[in-house]
Parts: structure tokens; C-alpha cells; sequence
């Protein structure tokens, strides 16, 4: 009887500790699935940076335009029609984009931008992805150089020179040339796929497959090179714009009361063979740079919608972030211009559109922002700390949960050489100033009454109220760090 009750007893708790393993196991078990779960949950990014575009597309209401890849995006997005660059160059557009930082009077300058020696100790964008787990790749060009903040990325590529986007066929014969490049456009029966662009898609689109079988979150950034001059494009994207329908701006014109530093002599363009090396280009080949520019932007439309497809068709789109933007805008002659390097809103004024499934669907935000207001947006919709005492930009997430109300900002600040713009309400305020911080000349537009920016009224009695609010605007914006707290008038020097 003993010996059977002990039996019983024994077998019981047996049974209870079988049990309680297996629950231990299960409850572990659970947890792993748990996190694995939480770690599927973590939102891919897609970061798309487009070299010199314009917000001359047709979901900003250029209907001669055609980008029917980018129009189908901004259909699921959320489209910034008030979004500004930092600074209208290339590398310092994109290391303050990428460092959620301003450009001050001496960082962030030229093109020719290094994060790593001009603010080694910020985290990139990258950086606080791939610390918190995510696989980070960098196709084309993101930062301007290939080798700069390389420990932000596991993997960067960039396709060889070489390709039919340098030197073709036609301008082989201009290299040795005293032009240090050749053709400022070119038409072409290439096939797509061998331009870069192509390559970076081919690239990304490979990139992707690969992402999907390993299943941990991404960061995939494609930096693409159109429509950067030269402009040169397969011809069927060049048969979208006959040139008989290509005008000039109406804003062909450099008005006398404008500050004669706000104009440049477009050394960039000058570069290119057959580009007069003084004074305005002909009116024909002022057309033909435009059409070549239209022609490259539905060419990189094309290649972006491949990507896309793909993200599509490989069932990841659902829970992938996509954010489009251009590293500045560009000028296609108006005020007699042509490339960026300046304060007028065609070089400042930049695309954005943000696609967060679930939650975007193709509305439009009239609120001022900023390129810096990215990183800490793209860390809130991830979930992640952002850096201590770095960011200077706001996050917008609260204009895709449709709460603007909590968003503070709704101004922005750009800057370039010794002009330091403010964009706040209707009005575009531009100062140059000294190493003290003294203003030495003066812009001002009324967006409401001077959309092209032909009126200075800085310089008019009528608005010197408006002046001297925006100088001090300004400075307090900008912060004491680059411009002191003094106004002088603009003919100090």
C-alpha cells in the first residue's frame, strides 16, 4: 500500500515536472517566435536620392512631364509641396541630409563634402539602422564620396565610369579635347541597362531578392545620377519632348534690383563641350538643355519603377518605408540660369514624398520642411532613439498620422557660400553676410504676389518692417552659432 502510494506520488510529480519543462520549453519557444515576429515587424527602408531633380513633376502639377512610376509612388505617399534643401550642391545636400544637420559657415560648403572630416562624430541615418539590426547598402551615389562614413554601410556599390552616362561613342573623340567633358546632351540607341542608372536598378532590384531570403529589416539607399548633366538619355525618352514644344521660362531675365550675387556664371555647365565660356547660351541650345533634362528625368522615372516593381512583386512593399527625394533643384534658365549653387526657391525647392503603408495614400502637406526633418522622421516610424544633442530638424510623422497640429516647424533654412535664406510663410528672405554676421546685401520675395521671383523688395521702404522681422527670424533660427544677433543695413559694405 506504501509502496503503491509512493509509486503514485512519484509518477505525479514526474508528470508535473515533464510538464513544467514543457511548458518552460513552450514558454521559450514562444519568446523566440516572439521576437523573431517583432523582428519581421521592424519596417524595411527604401531611400531614393535623385541627383539635380526638380519638383517639376506631374504629381506637382507639371502635366507636360512624364513620370508615370514616380506619379503611381506619390499616389501612396505623402507629398512635401514645401520641401527645401539645406544646401542647392550635391555632397553638403547630402551630408546634412544624412546627418539630420545644418550646414554652418564653415562645414558643409562645396560638393566636394566628407562627413567623416567635417563632423566625424555624428551617427549617419545608416549608422542607427544597422545598430539596431538592419542590413544597410548603399547602390549609386548617397554620400558623394564612394569611401566616406564606409562603417555606416555593410555593403556599398557603385557602378564603373566608363558607361555611356560620361563619355559615349559621340564624345569620345572631345576627351582629348581642352573641354574636360564632353557633350552637354546626347541622344542614344544604347541599351538602357548599360547607363548607370540601369546598373544601379539592375543592381538594387538583385539587392532586394537577396533581402528577402535573408529576412532581417533593411536599409537599402540608390542614390541615382539623373538627370545630373550630361543629359543624355535613350531616344525614346527624348521622343517625349519635341523640341518645338519647348519653351523658355518666363522668368528668362536677371532683374537690375536683384543683388548681383545672386546670379553665378554656370561653371558647371561651362565644362561641357560646344557651352560658350562667357555670357547667356543661344536660345537653341537653352532648349535643348531643357529637353535633355525632361528626357533624363522619365529615363531615371523608368528605372525607379523597375525597383519599385520588384519591391511590389516580392511581397515586401507592405511593409516597407519609401522615401523619393532630390538632392536640391536646378535651374532650367530661370533668371538666365542654369545648374543650382544659389538661394532662388528653383534651387532650394526639392521633391519629397514619403510612402508608409497603411498610412499614406497620396495626400499633399503645404508645411515648410526641411531635408534635416528626415532622419528623425525615419527613426520615429521605426521605432528608434535617435542620437543626443545632433538633430537639428523635426520629425513629420505627425503629418502622415494627419495631426499637424503637434508639428512646431513650418519653416525652413538653406544655405549657400555667404547667402543664408529663410522660407517662412509666403516669403523667401536671402541675406549675405560677413564673417561678424553683418548683412552686406539683401533679397526678399513675396511668394503671393511673385512667384518667379523678378520684385526684390528688400530694399523698399514699404517692407523694411518685413526685413527686419525676418533678419531676426533669421538669426534666431539659424542660432548664434553662425550669424551674431546684429542687423545692419544692407549697404554696409
Amino acid at each position: 500500500m506504501n509502496l503503491r502510494k509512493n509509486a503514485t506520488s512519484f509518477a505525479a510529480k514526474i508528470t508535473c515536472g515533464v510538464l513544467c519543462s514543457l511548458l518552460l520549453l513552450s514558454c521559450k519557444s514562444g519568446q523566440k517566435q516572439e521576437t523573431k515576429n517583432q523582428e519581421k515587424q521592424k519596417p524595411n527602408i527604401l531611400f531614393i536620392a535623385v541627383d539635380d531633380l526638380r519638383p517639376e513633376l506631374n504629381f506637382y502639377g507639371a502635366e507636360h512631364i512624364s513620370s508615370p512610376n514616380l506619379d503611381a509612388l506619390a499616389a501612396e505617399s505623402l507629398v512635401f509641396d514645401r520641401a527645401y534643401c539645406s544646401v542647392p550642391t550635391c555632397g553638403a545636400s547630402r551630408a546634412s541630409i544624412l546627418t539630420g544637420t545644418r550646414p554652418t559657415r564653415y562645414r558643409f560648403l562645396t560638393h566636394d563634402v566628407k562627413v567623416d572630416e567635417e563632423i566625424p562624430e555624428a551617427i549617419t541615418l545608416p549608422e542607427l539602422f544597422k545598430a539596431n539590426g538592419y542590413t544597410t547598402i548603399s547602390n549609386g551615389k548617397v554620400l558623394h564620396h564612394k569611401n566616406d562614413r564606409k562603417k555606416a554601410w555593410d555593403e556599398i556599390w557603385r557602378p564603373e565610369k566608363g558607361t555611356v552616362n560620361y563619355f559615349t561613342e559621340e564624345n569620345k573623340n572631345l576627351i582629348a579635347s581642352p573641354e574636360s567633358r564632353g557633350n552637354p546632351f546626347e541622344t542614344s540607341t544604347v541599351d538602357e541597362n548599360e547607363y548607370l542608372d540601369g546598373k544601379i536598378a539592375a543592381k538594387s532590384i538583385a539587392d532586394l531578392k537577396k533581402l528577402k531570403q535573408d529576412g532581417k529589416p533593411f536599409f537599402l539607399a540608390m542614390g541615382f545620377m539623373k538627370p545630373h548633366l550630361p543629359f543624355n538619355a535613350p531616344q525614346k525618352y527624348w521622343d517625349k519632348y519635341p523640341i518645338e514644344n519647348i519653351t523658355l521660362p518666363e522668368s528668362y531675365v536677371q532683374p537690375k534690383t536683384t543683388p548681383s550675387k545672386a546670379f553665378h556664371k554656370f561653371g558647371e555647365l561651362r565644362n561641357y563641350h560646344s557651352v560658350p565660356q562667357k555670357g547667356p547660351v543661344t536660345d537653341e541650345m537653352a532648349k535643348k538643355l531643357i529637353q535633355g533634362y525632361f528626357a533624363c528625368v522619365s529615363f531615371v522615372d523608368a528605372q525607379i519603377g523597375k525597383v519599385l516593381q520588384e519591391l511590389e512583386d516580392s511581397g515586401m512593399a507592405e511593409n516597407t518605408i519609401v522615401v523619393l527625394w532630390g538632392d536640391h533643384g536646378w535651374n532650367l534658365g530661370e533668371h538666365q540660369l542654369w545648374c543650382k549653387h544659389c538661394t532662388f526657391e528653383t534651387s532650394l525647392h526639392s521633391p519629397l514624398i514619403i510612402k508608409v503603408p497603411g498610412k499614406t495614400k497620396g495626400e499633399h502637406t503645404a508645411n515648410i520642411t526641411e531635408f534635416i526633418d528626415v532622419y528623425p522622421s525615419l527613426a520615429e516610424l521605426a521605432g528608434l532613439d535617435v542620437p543626443e544633442n545632433q538633430l537639428e530638424g523635426e520629425s513629420f510623422v505627425s503629418l502622415i498620422n494627419g495631426t499637424p497640429e503637434k508639428r512646431q516647424k513650418d519653416y525652413a533654412v538653406s544655405k549657400f557660400k555667404d547667402a543664408v535664406t529663410l522660407i517662412q510663410g509666403d516669403y523667401f528672405y536671402t541675406e549675405w553676410t560677413d564673417n561678424e554676421g553683418i548683412a552686406y546685401a539683401r533679397m526678399l520675395f513675396d511668394h503671393r504676389t511673385d512667384p518667379m521671383e523678378l520684385d526684390n523688395l528688400a530694399e523698399k521702404e514699404s517692407h523694411q518692417t518685413i526685413v527686419k522681422e525676418m533678419a531676426a527670424a533669421l538669426r534666431e533660427k539659424w542660432g548664434a552659432n553662425f550669424l551674431v544677433n546684429t542687423v545692419a543695413p544692407a549697404n554696409t559694405h
